[in-house]
């Protein structure tokens, strides 16, 4: 197995680079990153968005980061493109991932800074639920709302924004 590995290397090095890079995507797990709003409201429910294109409608505010795109400036975009809202990060939360979808997401405590709620392509209403009576979802994503309210709970009030 050795030689054959060794071979497969000498083969390799000669070949142009861009036969490296394709067989490095191709045979190595890559991991795409998102970015998610966590917004409570003054009475601790949480706000999520039905989204017109999934399986389970209603789910975090999220989507992918840009090329070149600071995490919190995708979080603000994304909001904004799908809600019409603007937001205003005040802390990262976490970062994690999952098994079912090759992905790391970053995950921000965010409020609502203004604006008027407008439905979009990918959006076509928002509503905040109580943590003990979330709508059919993914279950990480419910355990996600869980893990941030702990968390949230946990942070001192002078830390936050």
């Amino acid at each position: 197995m050795d030689q054959l590995l060794r071979f497969l290397l000498r083969i390799l090095r000669v070949l142009p680079l861009w036969v490296h890079i394709l067989g490095a995507r191709i045979l190595r797990p890559r991991y795409q990153v998102a970015v998610a709003a966590i917004i409570f409201d003054e009475e601790g429910r949480i706000l999520l968005l039905k989204h017109t294109y999934r399986k389970f409608e209603w789910g975090l505010p999220a989507g992918g980061l840009e090329h070149g795109e600071k995490p919190e400036d995708a979080v603000v975009r994304e909001f904004h493109e799908e809600t019409g809202l603007e937001i205003r990060v005040e802390k990262m939360l976490m970062a994690t991932s999952t098994a079912e979808y090759p992905h790391v997401s970053l995950i921000y405590l965010c409020r609502v800074a203004g604006g008027e709620f407008r439905p979009s392509l990918e959006v076509s209403e928002m509503r905040y639920f109580h943590l003990d009576q979330l709508p059919a979802m993914l279950f990480a994503e419910k355990d996600l709302i869980r893990d941030a309210a702990e968390l949230v709970k946990a942070v001192p009030e002078n830390e936050l924004a």
